[in-house]
């Protein structure tokens, strides 16, 4: 089964094809990824839920079960074990 993709065009006039109803731009992506820090280390579809949901650090993803994190709409299973490393380096976990 193929998927079809259409060609979008981002608000900095990125053009791009996608095959899902994601807007993410991924050239925008690219140039908005972090250097360091944990968001870094995640792909750019958790991370960009990740501060959608305004967790932009350690503290504020600690507030959350893992289960919690997971039906946040763009984080798969993949994603925990580096979170969870990531919080455990600063001596966090997630809520229990």
């Amino acid at each position: 089964m193929t998927v079809e993709k259409s060609l979008r065009v981002c608000g900095k006039g990125h053009k791009f094809y996608k095959s899902s109803e994601c807007l993410s731009c991924p050239i925008c992506d690219k140039e908005n990824k972090p250097e360091s820090g944990f968001l870094s280390k995640l792909s750019s579809p958790a991370r960009n839920a990740l501060v959608h949901e305004g967790v932009n650090t350690l503290q504020e993803l600690s507030r959350f079960t893992e289960k919690e994190i997971l039906k946040i709409h763009g984080i798969g299973p993949a994603s925990l074990p580096t979170m969870r490393t990531s919080l455990e380096e600063e001596g966090l976990s997630f809520k229990e």
